[in-house]
């Protein structure tokens, strides 16, 4: 069973969301009562991952108005129930506001300014007509979100399989990822992590099958042919380690083996295991997005970019993948994304559990839970200059993984556009 970021209940209008801060040492749940709290918590990065920052965003918006329709906020002073037209404008606010989180995810974005079209074209004369038509799409953004990561983790998974055999290899390898792209940052599957899910759910059932196979006749001594994943590398993602304290922690957790390096260690691991012959080598790379553009070029986690350039030099296969709702049809190329700037203090500051130097474990209070603690690392004064993505050109990727397949280049470009005919 996959972990579970968010938690919402539809018969009760309750929503939750992991506190992913605290991870990988405790497992706390925050309650989402307003679109004020979503706005908080994808601020502060407790909830994030693009998929999830839009699914938390909008469920927000049916938490605080179910609350409003309830009577649960008498002393409100959002809206103005009394008048419809001006509560829509006073909505809309709200939602714009809810925007400014995480201005370089592009599905929250998306998301709200569909909601907005709702509000403003509805035939709704009143929050209780209103009411229902926003909760349906809340409800069909997380249905949806599932349904359409687990086809693209198959379509990502049967696109890389096919292109090995075609150029012959033959037996195990293993691939690359970067950042939090698995449960913890969608609705329960995951887009590239959801690629290695994939994978690894193929090489269970190809382990199986060839072993069924290599029992008959007795005398038969033929190896398993064809190409299976091994093991995924996940780089640790500095300044805020979200391979080392998410990523890291949904493998263990799901049992798919796994190997945790930091980001400079790319290139030396690569030509590693390249000359190892006994050590999987690794064949692909698959990384999420939080915006893709019109021609290709993408956004994600800081470290993308360099990954991508190592990549093209060793001849990796470099994919994207990421539902529709990431792609931005109305922004031609990557030098017109808002890349978000941090605060200065996530670079200069590691959070995680205190450790004790004797036993190196995790010190835990009276009631077993970790103790977490935060330390200095940069020296004092110096500047600091902290972006939460790079734009990685559409030239450095071989594919982009949706739900509807794997869009490849003809001519050195990408046709997004025929995504949405």
């Amino acid at each position: 069973m996959s972990l579970e970021a968010i938690r919402f209940d539809r018969n009760a209008r309750s929503l939750n969301i992991l506190d992913q801060l605290l991870l990988p040492y405790a497992t706390e749940y925050i309650p989402i009562n307003t679109i004020a709290d979503a706005h908080n918590v994808i601020k502060k990065m407790q909830v994030r991952g693009a998929p999830a920052i839009a699914i938390v965003g909008i469920l927000s918006i049916l938490v605080e108005l179910d609350h409003y329709v309830d009577g649960k906020f008498k002393d409100q002073s959002f809206y103005d129930l009394g008048d419809f037209a001006n509560f829509q404008n006073q909505l809309i606010q709200r939602l714009e506001y809810l925007v400014t989180s995480r201005p370089t995810a592009v599905n929250l974005s998306n998301a709200v300014n569909e909601v907005i079209e709702l509000i403003k074209s509805t035939k709704a004369k009143s929050i209780d007509e209103l009411y229902p038509e926003i909760f349906k799409y809340g409800c069909d953004l997380i249905d949806d979100d599932y349904t359409n990561n687990v086809k693209l983790g198959d379509h990502g998974k049967d696109w890389i399989i096919k292109h090995l055999e075609n150029e012959g290899f033959n037996g195990k390898f293993s691939v690359l990822t970067i950042c939090n792209t698995g449960s913890l940052a969608t609705s329960g599957y995951g887009t590239a992590l959801g690629v290695v899910r994939s994978l690894w759910n193929h090489a269970k059932s190809f382990t199986t099958s060839n072993e069924e196979s290599n029992q008959e006749p007795a005398t038969k001594k033929s190896k398993p042919s064809g190409a299976h994943f091994s093991k995924v590398y996940t780089l640790e993602t500095r300044p805020y380690n979200q391979g080392a304290r998410l990523t890291a922690y949904e493998l263990v957790y799901e049992q798919i083996p796994s190997t945790l390096i930091t980001d400079s260690m790319v290139t030396y691991l690569i030509s590693s295991l390249a000359k190892n012959p006994d050590s999987p080598p690794i064949k692909a790379c698959v990384v999420g997005a939080d915006r893709i553009v019109k021609n290709g070029d993408t956004a994600n986690k800081i470290g993308t970019y360099q990954l991508a350039l190592i990549c093209k030099q060793f001849g990796i296969k470099f994919l994207v993948a990421a539902p529709k709702t990431t792609i931005d049809l109305k922004t031609p190329h990557g030098d017109q994304i808002i890349v978000e700037q941090r605060p200065s203090n996530e670079l200069q500051n590691v959070s995680g559990g205190v450790i004790d130097i004797q036993t190196n474990e995790v010190v835990k209070d009276s009631k077993g839970h970790a103790i977490s603690g935060k330390v200095g690392v940069a020296a004092p004064g110096i500047e600091v200059w902290n972006p939460s993505f790079d734009v990685t050109p559409h030239d450095l990727i071989d594919g982009i993984v949706t739900e509807d397949g794997v869009i490849t280049k003809k001519d050195g470009e990408f046709d997004l556009e025929a995504l949405f005919v």
